[in-house]
């Protein structure tokens, strides 16, 4: 998959929508495990937005990409990666419950893993 590829998933309205969803259930998931107690919990714009710099694929947006943009790229790619069976719920999850002291950097090696395995061939383009 080339880079035009990867920004057409980045860029997804429609996956990112659902990307919302499924970031603040696995971060919910994974925090309930780490504390042991149910949280309900959502991700913000912030988190996300730092999480997509420090993953390095920032560089992927245009220059003046607001933070919400950057935020709705990596639910966009996540849940990109969950649909294509590149990411279980449940390894998601335990990535977030084993990292629940830094879940900005927990949400960029995810991001991460996901952008490897879509380089790596692993997935259908969208």
């Amino acid at each position: 998959m080339g880079k035009s590829q990867l920004r057409l998933i980045l860029s997804d309205s429609r996956l990112a929508r659902l990307g919302d969803a499924y970031v603040n259930f696995v971060f919910s998931l994974g925090r309930s495990r780490a504390l042991q107690e149910p949280q309900g919990i959502k991700v913000s714009d912030r988190m996300l937005a730092e999480a997509l710099k420090r993953s390095g694929l920032r560089q992927e947006l245009p220059k003046r990409t607001t933070r919400q943009d950057c935020a709705n790229a990596v639910e966009a790619l996540l849940v990109y990666g969950y649909l294509n069976k590149l990411v279980t719920l449940e390894e998601a999850v335990n990535h977030i419950a084993s990292k629940s002291d830094s879940p900005v950097d927990a949400f960029a090696e995810l991001v991460k893993s996901v952008v490897k395995k879509i380089e790596d061939g692993k997935s259908n383009p969208p």
